[in-house]
């Protein structure tokens, strides 16, 4: 939903499947009323089953979520960048009006083998690990 009174702010990683996604979620559920939230990436593939899980476990439901280009937000007005992989700080496309950008890079869960616990915890790992980061951040708009 396109919300023109609130700061847009666009969340990117590499493949728009985990890490923003998850991030996403976690940012419309502490910010939303303040702020509208966006995931895209560099080389998007699909959302991962891990990652809607775990957020579900969260009480966040990203299931409807689906992966982006950043390509689909160039003419769009950004408040914020937030990169959280550092691939896409690396790939992130210039934005129209310089906004600002914010970087921290969080492990992929998705490059994790082992059995299914295993790559669900590390999914959790880093859901949590950006949960903690975002109580951090001093976002303004």
């Amino acid at each position: 939903m396109n919300e023109p009174n609130k700061p847009f702010v666009l969340i990117l990683c590499t493949g728009n499947s985990a890490r923003s996604q998850m991030a996403e979620g976690l940012f419309r559920h502490a910010l939303g009323h303040a702020f509208q939230f966006a995931s895209a990436g560099t080389r998007p593939s699909m959302v991962r089953p891990e990652a809607i899980a775990v957020m579900a476990e969260a009480g966040i439901d990203i299931s409807g979520h689906r992966s982006k280009s950043a390509d689909e937000f160039t003419g769009r007005q950004i408040h914020c960048v937030i990169t959280v992989c550092d691939h896409a700080k690396e790939a992130c496309p210039v934005f129209p009006g310089a906004p600002k950008r914010i970087h921290c890079s969080f492990e992929d869960p998705a490059a994790v083998q082992g059995t299914e616990a295993e790559r669900l915890s590390a999914f959790r790992r880093v859901r949590d690990q950006i949960q903690e980061w975002i109580g951090t951040l001093q976002l303004q708009s």
